[in-house]
């Protein structure tokens, strides 16, 4: 029950943030909420966090709590007409991801024979 939870969850946080992608790039958002997600995206790759993640678990628990809580910030202070037209092609992406994962397990295998060709050399 609570994988499942935690399941759904990761997948609406991931669907958000290709709706952010999308807003970022939409010329309608104002120039401040792309400031935000640039922050937001900075925060996420940057080595310096709020607490530490040398501490265990609790390193790590500050960067899944304030991504996730930033998206959904983010998403909410977006204008309705961007959001809308971000969500459709953030769908449209997503049926189309399909055949893009199939293409990423196939480079994937071939990488992974070439670096088994390389050992055995």
């Amino acid at each position: 029950m609570l994988f499942s939870r935690l399941r759904r969850w990761a997948t609406l946080i991931k669907r958000d943030i290709v709706v952010l992608w999308f807003a970022f790039r939409d010329p309608r958002t104002p120039w401040w909420n792309k400031l935000a997600m640039l922050g937001l995206v900075a925060y996420g790759i940057s080595p310096i966090d709020i607490i530490p993640d040398v501490i265990p678990f609790m390193g790590l628990l500050d960067d899944a709590v304030i991504i996730p809580s930033g998206a959904m910030i983010l998403l909410r202070l977006l204008p309705r007409e961007v959001r809308i037209s971000s969500s459709e092609r953030a769908q449209s992406q997503r049926a189309r991801g399909k055949k893009i994962a199939g293409w990423l397990v196939l480079i994937a295998l071939i990488w992974l024979a070439v670096v088994i060709y390389l050992i055995r050399q």
